[in-house]
C-alpha cells in the first residue's frame, strides 16, 4: 500500500524570490497489485506527483508511507534498498545508448552490486524473451524501433523484482499499434507478478485500457479520483470532463 499523505511541493520561481506550488496537499491510497492512472493535462503536477513517489522528488510539506513505513526521510543505503522496490520507465526510454540490450537489462545489478554474475544475465535473458525481444540481446538501442527500446526499458525495471513501476508517460511517444502492445504488456505482467503499476498520462485512452483507479490532477491538486468507470461515466471536475473531450470546445 502506498500512501501519499497531504503531500505539497513548491520551488523557488526561477530569478524571483516567489515561490511556485506544484503540488498542493495531495492525499491518494494506492493498494498492492492496483493498476492506479494519475491523469492531467501538461503542468497539472502529475510528473512531480510520481517523482514524490520514488524520492526523485522530496516533498516540501507531508509524506509518502509504504507498507507502513515512511520512507520520506531515507538517506543512503536504505534509499537505495527502497528505489529498488520501485521501478521508474521514463518517456523517452533512458537506455545506455554505447551498451548492448542485454547489459541495459543487467545494469540494475551493477548498480546494486558493483558486478553481474552469470545468474544475472540468466536473469536478464529470461525478462528480454518475456518481453519478446530475446533475438535483440546483442543489438544497441539505435537498432531497436521506440516500442522495442520501451519494451528493453520494462526489462529493465522488472530485474530486480520491484514492488511497483512508476510509468511516466511512458506510450507518449510511440504510435498508436506499440502504444497497445505496451500497455498489453504492462497489464499482463501486473496480473502476472502482482506488481503495482502507477501510470502517468495525459491520455484517457491509456486509463481506459489498464487502469483500475484514476486519479485526475487540476493545477497540483487533485479534484477528482474514484474506479475508471465511475469517473468516466459521471466526472464531475471540469478538468476531467475537458479531458474526456465532454465540453463544448467551441462555445
Amino acid at each position: 500500500m502506498i500512501s501519499i499523505e497531504h503531500v505539497s511541493k513548491t520551488y523557488l520561481h526561477a530569478g524571483r524570490s516567489s515561490q511556485v506550488a506544484a503540488l498542493a496537499d495531495i492525499n491518494l491510497e494506492i493498494g498492492d497489485g492496483e493498476r492506479f492512472g494519475i491523469i492531467g493535462m501538461s503542468g497539472a503536477g502529475k510528473s512531480t506527483l510520481v517523482r514524490t513517489i520514488n524520492l526523485l522528488e522530496r516533498p516540501t510539506e507531508g509524506r509518502i508511507v509504504v507498507d507502513g513505513q515512511d520512507v520520506t526521510g531515507l538517506t543512503g543505503q536504505a534509499l537505495r534498498a527502497y528505489r529498488r522496490r520501485v521501478a521508474m520507465i521514463f518517456q523517452n526510454f533512458g537506455l545506455l545508448a554505447q551498451k548492448t540490450v542485454l547489459d541495459n537489462v543487467c545494469f540494475p545489478f551493477r548498480a546494486a552490486t558493483g558486478r553481474v554474475t552469470p545468474e544475472n544475465r540468466e536473469r536478464a535473458l529470461e525478462l528480454l524473451d518475456r518481453v519478446g525481444l530475446a533475438e535483440k540481446a546483442s543489438s544497441y538501442p539505435s537498432q531497436l524501433s521506440g516500442g522495442q527500446q520501451q519494451r528493453v526499458a520494462i526489462a529493465r525495471a522488472l530485474a530486480c523484482d520491484p514492488e511497483v513501476i512508476l510509468c511516466d508517460e511512458a506510450t507518449s511517444a510511440l504510435d498508436p499499434k506499440s502504444t497497445n502492445t505496451i500497455l498489453k504488456l504492462l497489464r499482463d505482467i501486473s496480473r502476472e507478478t502482482g506488481v503495482t503499476l502507477v501510470v502517468i498520462t495525459h491520455s484517457m485512452d491509456v486509463v481506459e485500457k489498464i487502469c483500475t483507479q484514476v486519479a485526475v490532477l487540476d493545477e497540483g491538486r487533485v479534484v477528482e479520483q474514484g474506479p475508471v468507470e465511475r469517473v468516466f461515466a459521471a466526472p464531475v471536475a471540469e478538468a476531467t470532463r475537458v479531458l474526456l473531450g465532454k465540453v463544448d470546445w467551441d462555445a
